[in-house]
């Protein structure tokens, strides 16, 4: 098939798009560069542009007779969300409509999200699978839900067919060390401590006081590489299986932010200090998945679920390029 990869020269975005390539089908990349990597689309077909710029959504789609989009260029801070509403819901929702509207004057009707957890909000029930209820808690996990129901209206109005892919924390690098996690800022756990590994810098722990074992907030880690191993499996029968489909991608296990420090301690070799901070707003305390429905109808099982292998593939990326791409 032949796909667009909406932000493709992102994190999750490029391993995916590899990954796409190296199943056979034919990814056309359209990422602005704002947050994404010139160097993580190198070999790719990339177009340079925003996914909300109508007119060259438009002639993407028809020069390179694209059947299928992947939708990763999202603003996906969740702090950043709480503070600037503005750009959040001009960049994930305004844009996404534009997107959608171009798809469907052109006859595109196939569609995979790249959603998140935090449409959930604080947990009911651990493990969380796709019934439980969705009451995010900052405005990014609302935007993303909300995708989540534009594209179920879409469905019932104009028979799009679509897959919301709802990641859980997604960490490591590739197997051959040359894609992994760079952001500027940086806000994810595990490329954080990591760097701490590297400088000798205490990383931020933020709150302390959770009702968790260890007072730190618990999440569910997934290897990217299987993050994008399920796209792989969401795009196989898409057309087929038609309606709005929800899945949730995570491994199952929840470990604490100290317990990935202590594994990144163990993987690297390194003291990492730590600094504790205030929690962030919006975080909730403990998300783990349940991915039994990804498991019993994409086919799809996780291939890396070990935390200390997950650290151990971001480690080698980390030293391979430690100021990120180009460096």
């Amino acid at each position: 098939m032949r796909l667009l990869v909406t932000g493709g020269a992102g994190y999750i975005g490029a391993v995916t798009a590899r990954r796409l390539r190296e199943a056979g089908h034919a990814p056309i990349i359209l990422d602005d560069l704002s947050a994404g990597h010139r160097e993580a689309a190198a070999g790719m077909d990339l177009a340079v542009g925003n996914f909300g710029d109508r007119a060259l959504l438009a002639d993407l789609v028809v020069s390179k007779k694209i059947e299928v989009v992947v939708h990763f260029a999202v603003s996906s801070l969740v702090g950043e969300s709480v503070l600037d509403l503005g750009k959040y819901y001009c960049n994930n929702l305004e844009r996404f409509l534009a997107l959608l509207d171009v798809l469907r004057e052109r006859g595109v009707t196939r569609f995979v999200l790249s959603s998140t957890a935090a449409v959930y909000g604080e947990p009911v029930v651990i493990p969380m699978d796709e019934e439980h209820p969705t009451r995010p808690t900052n405005p990014y996990g609302e935007t993303k839900l909300a995708l989540e129901k534009t594209l179920r209206w879409y469905h019932a109005a104009y028979g799009f067919s679509s897959v919301s892919l709802r990641y859980f924390n997604a960490a490591g690098a590739t197997s051959d060390g040359a894609l992994g996690e760079v952001h500027d800022p940086e806000t994810h756990l595990v490329p954080n401590v990591l760097r701490a590994a590297q400088t000798g810098e205490p990383v931020p722990v933020f709150g302390t006081d959770y009702a968790t074992h260890d007072g730190t907030a618990v999440r569910d880690y997934i290897h990217v590489e299987d993050l994008a191993d399920a796209h792989v499996h969401a795009l196989e029968g898409l057309e087929e299986r038609g309606g709005a489909s929800v899945f949730n991608l995570g491994n199952g296990a929840g470990f604490s932010v100290l317990q990935v420090i202590e594994a990144a301690r163990r993987v690297t070799g390194k003291p990492i200090p730590i600094r504790k901070a205030p929690r962030r707003p919006g975080d909730p305390e403990t998300l783990v998945a349940s991915a039994a429905r990804a498991r019993n109808e994409l086919g799809w099982t996780p291939r890396c679920p070990d935390l200390e292998e997950i650290l151990e593939t971001a480690w080698r990326f980390a030293r391979a390029h430690p100021r990120g791409y180009g460096a």
